[in-house]
């Protein structure tokens, strides 16, 4: 048996309307759904206007003449204005929450054809949000009008929709587009940072809420603060502009004075009125970046800036509103910064709804080949000349940028900077195996005094993944591969294992009645299934 059909509808006071006889020979709409031969509406939940008790009592009788099998439940829902959309979605909103649907015996239709355009709207609403759990339902009139007010026809829509496939692929279509222009076009490979980026689409064009972008300096934060605000003007979510701003460079009275404005002699030097950084971003986006160096001061006011969208200008009495949404960047840790009461804990509360940590370009060596391409891509556009990599030149060049040896502490910054000198000395448009090679000598002098503060440690991490088997050395937690890295860096620097022993037992050796430093350390490397012996050949290989 299939389910009973419950139809929920706005009594239209124009279309439904009629108490004298003459009403039987027009076209009802919620008459005209009970007038199918082929439909039982189970019951109908008639919602009117208090106002209106007189028609509602009419047409219900009307509908349970015409098929006495449909129970009309008459509904008085109170809106003081009926063109007032907060009051009627809320009225609407309060009858459906206490509504019981049965989704397993009953199938709903919204009846969206009466009612004010308020109202319609707000069904809608109700039922693509899942508070009414059906479809809608659009009635029409007959093409020819008869006496005897025929049925006319009737369309369910269904706003499920993962149901309807051709919107579904545009819809996914429409997403990956918003990603692909949040990565600037670059079909990135590392798969952290595109899942990242999937996030970030999404809060972008759902939230007006802060934005909080961390990472090291040449992460690209700032490309990802303007490519955030493109896409919500894609969608027509701001109105306003893009503005920028390195608080880093705000010191002084000039801070609070660039941010918030000031009036006209405020302080010295201040001849005329400027209207400040906050309230040039109104309707639009804020990008403070390196926002952990605002003093304490700034800090307060951007706090109260955020939360009202109300400020006080420098030298005001009289405060200004700026609706603006705030993304900040900071390649400093606002927890420490907390901790040691230099950033405002209150205010790093408010900005960390969406925090999101933009790995360097390290972290995403997959990533440097679509890279390589964007950078020559965007050479091409701005110098009218196109350059390319000869195959072993790039592959050479690939070698180096993704092995240990390439730092990249710039980050995007070092990679764009080094493509674009290989672009610029290319003749023919084409880049050399000399020219890369001459290039890796750039970045090598570029971090050398990096390379050689690393050197110890690394030395120590080449040290223990060339003494254990891969499957060891991958199975093995942080906490024993930094401890046993420690161990062997003191065994390197000893003559025997008793020396050895000595200097990692300095204190609990003296808490020991019978003191054999030697036996614990040899039996600490057996658990690793190492020797004391394979160390110092080890160390001795590497020594030579």
């Amino acid at each position: 048996m299939g389910k009973k059909t419950v139809v929920i509808g706005y009594m239209g006071t124009q279309l439904d309307s009629g108490l004298g006889a003459g009403r039987w020979g027009k076209w009802r709409p919620s008459l005209s759904l009970v007038q199918h031969e082929d439909l039982l509406v189970e019951r109908f939940e008639l919602l009117y206007a208090p106002q209106y008790q007189a028609l509602a009592d009419v047409l219900q009788a009307d509908m349970q003449r015409l098929s006495p099998q449909t129970e009309v439940r008459l509904h008085a829902v109170e809106a003081a204005n009926p063109w007032d959309f907060g009051e009627v979605y809320a009225s609407l909103y309060d009858w459906v929450r206490q509504y019981s649907f049965d989704t397993e015996h009953e199938d709903y239709w919204a009846h969206i054809t009466t009612g004010t355009h308020v109202a319609q709207i707000c069904m809608f609403l109700m039922v693509e949000s899942r508070f009414i759990p059906g479809v809608l339902c659009q009635t029409s009139p007959p093409r020819k009008q008869r006496e005897g007010g025929e049925a006319g026809s009737y369309t369910l829509i269904d706003l499920d929709l993962q149901r309807y496939d051709i919107l579904a692929k545009r819809f996914d279509q429409a997403q990956h587009d918003a990603q692909l222009h949040l990565k600037s076009g670059i079909a990135t490979r590392n798969a952290g940072f595109n899942q990242l980026i999937e996030e970030i689409e999404q809060v972008a064009v759902r939230s007006k809420a802060p934005v909080l972008l961390t990472g090291p300096t040449g992460a690209g934060k700032s490309h990802l603060a303007k490519r955030m605000y493109e896409l919500k003007q894609l969608r027509h979510q701001v109105q306003g502009p893009f503005v920028e701003v390195n608080c880093a460079t705000l010191r002084g009275d000039g801070a609070a004075a660039a941010l918030f404005g000031h009036k006209k002699g405020a302080f010295t030097g201040a001849a005329a009125e400027r209207a400040g950084l906050l309230r040039t971003a109104h309707g639009g986006v804020l990008f403070l970046d390196e926002i952990g160096e605002l003093g304490q001061d700034e800090q307060a006011m951007l706090l109260k800036a955020i939360e009202d969208k109300r400020f006080l200008p420098m030298g005001s009495d009289k405060e200004v509103t700026s609706d603006f949404q705030l993304i900040a960047g900071t390649n400093r840790d606002l927890r420490e910064a907390v901790v040691q009461g230099l950033f405002r804990e209150d205010l790093f509360a408010r900005i960390n709804l969406w925090s999101y940590a933009l790995p360097g370009l390290a972290a995403r060596r997959e990533d440097i080949g679509p890279n390589i391409d964007y950078v020559l891509e965007r050479f091409a556009a701005e110098e009218g000349r196109v350059v390319r990599f000869h195959a072993e030149a790039r592959a050479q060049y690939l070698d180096y940028a993704q092995s240990d040896e390439a730092l990249w502490t710039g980050n995007f910054r070092d990679l764009m900077a080094s493509i674009t000198r290989l672009a610029t000395l290319a003749d023919g448009g084409r880049i050399s195996t000399a020219l890369v090679a001459a290039e890796i000598k750039r970045l090598q002098w570029l971090w050398q005094h990096a390379l050689e503060q690393q050197s110890p440690q690394r030395a120590v991490t080449q040290n223990l993944e060339a003494l254990l088997p891969a499957e060891q050395w991958q199975a093995m937690d942080l906490f024993d591969r930094l401890q046993l890295q420690a161990v062997l860096a003191v065994c390197r620097e000893c003559k025997n294992l008793a020396e050895a022993g000595r200097r990692l037992f300095d204190q609990s050796r003296a808490q020991r009645s019978a003191v054999n430093d030697s036996d614990r350390l040899r039996k600490y490397l057996l658990k690793h299934g190492l020797t004391w012996e394979r160390v110092v050949a080890q160390a001795s290989l590497r020594l030579d």
